[in-house]
């Protein structure tokens, strides 16, 4: 897994305030989070033996989001310590709206060199998940490593256009929610029509799935020989943080014992489903290992 790692807090009210207004905090909770840290997170207690690589700050918050991943079951070798560790402020109110401050140092973001340093981490893999919203070159740096040992490519994200046709040709799998998607494609992709047909554009650019979410319909899973949508679950959501990263690690849980796509999305779209029902962006996915 090469993704952020950082430091998350999260601020329950009952309704966020307005400009110059103030609000209670109805309940808080600080725990290990980014985007890469949540996906190993869920992969681990998944029972997939999972190595992080990204960066905490060499500070007391880097340190403890390191215990904490450490502790998760989590390979930590892959782990760089400098700068400042990244804050992910999560402010929810009770029907589940959110608005998210993010502060990610330059310092925070996985390099080349990083990746040199963990060559050992990347033997023996045979899935490596990309969050992309990591610096280009390195993320091209990682899919290239990973391609040349054999192991499938997972991205997570949009990538930049720059980069975008090579590193389809080594990706197997990528995940997009409806912004991504959008960016992607250069227009909106909100509906199933929509969605099926900027996949199978994708598809023909080298992977072989594609995951899409489509806004108030459902996530779209689409591969060679079909598709299959899967609705919105009817869930009462308490925070949406984390429901893409949860998804994502289910995903590869699931291709990794090389399941068919529709049970892989079964997977994927439960872990989402049990993630929304939890406050922050750590999962919970143990009741699914089986």
């Amino acid at each position: 897994m090469v993704g952020q790692i950082g430091r998350d807090l999260v601020l329950r009210c009952a309704e966020l305030p307005e400009s110059g207004g103030s609000a209670p905090v109805v309940e808080r909770r600080e725990m290990l989070g980014g985007k890469g840290a949540n996906q190993a997170v869920g992969l681990a207690q998944l029972g997939v033996p999972v190595a992080l690589i990204g960066v905490v700050g060499d500070d007391p918050p880097g340190a403890a989001v390191l215990r904490q991943a450490s502790d998760d079951g989590i390979d930590i070798r892959g782990v760089a310590q400098r700068g400042d560790t990244a804050l992910l402020v999560d402010l929810v109110d009770a029907p589940g709206n959110r608005r998210l401050l993010e502060d990610i140092p330059d310092s925070s973001l996985v390099t080349v060199d990083d990746l040199d340093r963990s060559a050992a981490v990347f033997e023996g893999a045979d899935i490596v998940s990309l969050q992309l919203q990591q610096p280009p070159e390195t993320v091209l740096a990682a899919a290239r490593r990973a391609h040349e040992r054999g192991a499938r490519v997972v991205a997570d994200g949009a990538p930049e256009e720059s980069i975008r046709d090579e590193l389809m040709e080594w990706v197997q799998v990528i995940r997009a929610d409806a912004k991504e998607a959008e960016l992607m494609a250069g227009e909106a992709v909100d509906s199933e029509d929509a969605a099926t047909d900027w996949a199978r554009r994708l598809l023909d650019a080298g992977p072989e799935l594609v995951a899409v979410a489509i806004p108030d319909a459902g996530d779209l899973i689409v591969w060679r020989d079909g598709s299959r949508l899967f609705p919105l679950s009817k869930v009462e959501v308490v925070d949406p943080t984390g429901a893409g990263d949860a998804f994502v690690a289910g995903l590869i849980a699931a291709l990794r014992k090389d399941a068919p796509p529709p049970a892989a999305g079964e997977l994927a779209v439960a872990a989402a489903s049990s993630t929304v029902q939890r406050l922050g962006g750590r999962p919970d996915l143990t009741a699914l290992a089986s």
